[in-house]
């Protein structure tokens, strides 16, 4: 039985990445219904850019993608967890997670790239 994700008003639920092996939270984005559909697809992290106001595949243009393992939806059904296998980091600051600083601003992440030679 397929599970009918509530997309609310604005067609949009949040998406938390995270690696199947580690467990580690490696970013969140939105996922319209046409994401989540490609992610089903082709088995690779898509996702919807607000800012953009479009579709993307995660690593699209930087070669980082996001091998999809699972995706799990919470109890209200407007919440999706995407389990990845990820290929070298997460970030677009070239960190392997997007949570690499503490509130105080200490950097507690791991930088895997340098985002000057992937993003030209």
């Amino acid at each position: 039985m397929t599970v009918d994700v509530d997309f609310g008003d604005d067609g949009l639920v949040p998406a938390v990445a995270q690696d199947a092996e580690t467990g580690e939270v490696l970013m969140l984005a939105y996922v319209s219904p046409e994401a989540l559909e490609r992610t089903r697809e082709t088995g690779y992290a898509h996702y919807y850019s607000r800012s953009r106001d479009e579709l993307w595949k995660k690593g699209g243009s930087s070669g980082h993608l996001q091998s999809i393992q699972e995706v799990r939806v919470d109890c209200d059904a407007d919440t999706l967890l995407y389990l990845v296998d990820q290929e070298g980091g997460a970030c677009h600051t070239g960190h392997r997670s997007c949570f690499y600083r503490t509130v105080d601003g200490d950097e507690v992440g791991e930088k895997v790239f340098d985002p000057e030679t992937v993003y030209e």
